[in-house]
């Protein structure tokens, strides 16, 4: 596949996380030998790298070295992937089913999926604070602050938190998109924002790729929410139906199908606009952008 195509370029960055991931984490059979097998069962071998490819896609339109963007891709995958591990524990979603094979604690046991989340949020940080070639202390700081503000209660664990609480509840437009800007999008927000630190661009540029991140966090949960209803599990690699099941608000449940699908693009476009003065820099945010919303329309 052509490396200059999009398929090309996602296919090559994918590749290289992977490979990066795999070096950075625990050595295969190094003790504690079960929890460093949980970590690489959930990090490896699976998931579309998402977050990874927004940290080198607007670290192309910031003008940033590859060789900087590439901890921060795994920094950003290992979070998510604790994420992933800690919402599919019986107190959390409770599900069985992630990236197509069973959950880490159905396949480790709950202590050890505990264990193996923890320990990937705090390789994380260990990543992101060793030195990165070019990149002064300030602005390596500033990378560690917006991954941990991603992370933690203004971010993924604050969203996590309203959802649980959401549970069986009504809740209006305003209300579940502060949720999801916390949940799903303070990520895809941090993933960007990480990639830009890493360029030379100054505010206003750097505004617009946030305000590109904001749109497309809501525009991924929007159509993870339509997939929930619309897909099978085997395409979705997790339990279609669970939100349903769980009765939990989303946007499906509040819009309706057609609606939120509408509301996806309208998010998409949004988007779009705001990296227009990037030009051709910002080619493969644009394609990312269809990738995403392109998921299920």
């Amino acid at each position: 596949m052509p490396a200059d195509t999009f398929t090309g370029w996602m296919t090559a960055i994918q590749q290289q996380t992977e490979q990066a991931l795999a070096a950075l984490l625990p050595a295969e059979g190094t003790h504690p030998r079960a929890l460093h097998e949980a970590m690489r069962y959930s990090t490896l071998g699976g998931g579309k790298r998402v977050r990874p490819l927004l940290v080198f896609a607007a670290g192309e339109a910031a003008g940033a070295a590859p060789a900087v963007l590439a901890p921060l891709a795994c920094a950003v995958e290992c979070v998510h992937v604790y994420s992933l591990i800690h919402d599919d524990l019986p107190c959390m979603d409770d599900d069985v089913l992630r990236r197509g094979k069973p959950t880490c604690h159905v396949a480790y046991g709950e202590a050890t999926a505990l264990l193996a989340g923890d320990a990937l949020q705090t390789l994380a940080f260990d990543i992101v604070s060793r030195p990165l070639p070019g990149v002064a202390p300030a602005r390596q700081l500033a990378m560690a602050h917006t991954l941990a503000r991603a992370a933690g209660h203004a971010g993924m664990a604050g969203g996590q938190a309203i959802d649980l609480a959401s549970v069986g509840q009504s809740l209006e437009l305003p209300e579940l998109e502060y949720m999801h800007l916390m949940k799903t999008g303070a990520l895809i927000r941090a993933a960007v924002g990480l990639g830009a630190l890493a360029g030379d661009i100054d505010d206003d540029a750097r505004a617009r790729l946030d305000h590109f991140a904001k749109c497309m966090g809501l525009a991924f949960q929007v159509v993870d929410d339509v997939l929930d209803v619309d897909a099978d599990s085997q395409a979705l690699g997790k339990t279609a139906g669970k939100d349903a099941a769980h009765d939990k608000p989303t946007y499906v449940s509040l819009l309706g199908l057609a609606r939120a699908r509408e509301f996806a693009r309208e998010l998409y476009d949004d988007a779009i606009s705001a990296v227009e003065p990037f030009g051709a820099d910002a080619r493969r945010l644009r394609e990312l952008a269809d990738y995403i919303v392109e998921r299920s329309f």
